[in-house]
Formats: C-alpha cells, structure tokens, sequence
C-alpha cells in the first residue's frame, strides 16, 4: 500500500497571519480611535452633504474659476519644468545611452525624488519663494522629476534594438543613436507620460493650495476654515467639473498621440 504524501506544513502561513494580525492591532490601539464618531459618520456626511450642496452659493464662481485657472496654470508650468528637467536626465539614465557611473546616481536622485511628496517639497520651498503659484508650481516640477525620469529610462530600454543597430551599421555615433533612432521611437510615450503627468499635477495643485500655494485649494481652505458650506459646495463643484474636463482633453490628446489619427471610412485593425 502507497503511503500518502505528507501534508505541506502550515507554520509560515500562520506565523504570518499572527504577525500582521498583531500589527493591524498595535497600530489600532496607538491610533486611538473614536469608533463612536465613525458608527455617526453617516449622519454626519449626509448633514455636511446637505449643507454644501442643497442650495450652492454661485455668487463667488466668478472668483472661483479665476483661482482654477491659477491652479492649471500652475500644473501646466509644473508639468513643463518637470518634462524639461526629467527627459534628458532620465535619457542619461538609461543602459547604452549615459555613462555607466552615471546612471546609479541619476537613478538614486530620481528615487529620493520619488519618495518625498509634493506637500512637503511646497512646504521646503515656502520658506524660500513664499505663499505664491509660482512655489506650487515649482513643487509639482521638482515631484515629478522622480517619476517622470523613470519612466523615461524605462521607455528608453524597452525599446527595440533594431533602429539603434541601424544608425551604427552606418556609421553613426551615440548621438546619432540617439536623435535618428531611440528619440522618434520614445517620443509618443514620452509626450502621454507628460501629459498624464499634467493631469496629476491638476489634482495635486488643489491639495497645494491648502498650505498656502494659492489656486482654487487656498479658496477652499479659506472657506472652509470659515465653514461658509454653500460657497465650498460650489467650489467643489468647480473643481470637480474642471477636473473631469481637463482629464478627458487630455486623454483624448493621449489616445491621438499613442493610437494615430483615425481615417475616415477604415477601421483600425486590432
């Protein structure tokens, strides 16, 4: 008679399981939560919900679109500060096109960059350029520098050796390479990666406005603070809207640049 195989043992499972347990449970009893005020958080909401969006003060839109615009403004000049600085850097970091000693550093910069978000760097850089757009917008460039520099060397090294190989067989240098052959093929990506990050810095140029880089997030905070609800219902129906109408522009540039132009009459074939 065959004897049956041994059971697959359990320990690892369970030492783990018990591990997070305890941690979930630690960081609950140090987090000292009020579970009484989250069992009323449905009340609440709905009363708060009422009173910002029942009946919307439209008296300040005027001002309110002007500060959205601050906000856009100061994302797209973000966006162009970060795209200027992380496409070369990010170029240099890739394999085969910088210096070997170079890439781990740009690579470590980029990591560091990444790792400290864009509130504390508003925070740093309040100090030096005070409470104006300008310090949001150089915020949301230096932030995305990390991320936009990854992805650039991370598109740069997928790319197909073929075109490369090209330029070499006819003489053609590293920089040959780099403007005939990887550039054109990178470019698309790099340009919908720019754009995406556009729409992230729409987003996190509300949140800089609430520690004092101007745009509609400052008007928020302001009347927040003064809790006048039915101007911050309007408010959040500004950005909300403005928000949705900025990503489907962008996305439809997005889509342009990746997928082609369509023609009329013939159906792109998948």
């Amino acid at each position: 008679m065959t004897a049956l195989p041994k059971a697959p043992s359990r320990a690892g499972t369970t030492t783990w399981t018990i591990a997070v347990g305890a941690v979930i449970l630690a960081a609950v009893a140090f987090l000292d939560v009020d579970w009484g005020a989250l069992l009323n958080l449905p009340r609440s909401s709905w009363e708060y919900g009422t009173l910002m969006f029942a009946s919307p003060d439209w008296e300040k839109l005027p001002r309110a679109l002007f500060e959205t615009w601050r906000s856009i403004s100061m994302a797209w000049l973000g966006a162009i500060l970060c795209v200027a600085l992380s496409i070369p850097l990010g170029m240099l970091a890739a394999h085969g096109v910088g210096p070997a000693w170079l890439r781990p550093i740009l690579r470590g910069i980029f990591a560091m960059i990444r790792a400290v978000p864009e509130v504390i760097i508003a925070l740093i850089l309040l100090t030096v350029t005070g409470l104006t757009p300008f310090t949001g917008a150089l915020a949301l460039g230096i932030a995305g520098v990390g991320t936009q520099g990854k992805w650039t060397y991370e598109t740069i090294e997928s790319l197909s050796d073929n075109a490369a190989e090209a330029v070499e067989a006819a003489g053609g240098g590293r920089i040959a390479v780099l403007r005939w052959a990887l550039w054109p093929a990178a470019l698309p990506s790099l340009m919908s990666f720019a754009l995406y990050r556009f729409e992230l810095g729409i987003r996190m140029s509300a949140v800089l406005g609430l520690v004092g880089a101007g745009g509609i997030g400052s008007m928020l905070s302001n009347y927040t603070n003064y809790r006048e609800w039915a101007t911050v219902g309007m408010l959040l129906i500004v950005v909300i809207a403005a928000t949705m109408l900025v990503d489907a522009v962008s996305g439809a540039i997005r889509r342009r640049i990746m997928e082609g132009a369509r023609v009329r009459g013939m159906v792109r074939s998948r």
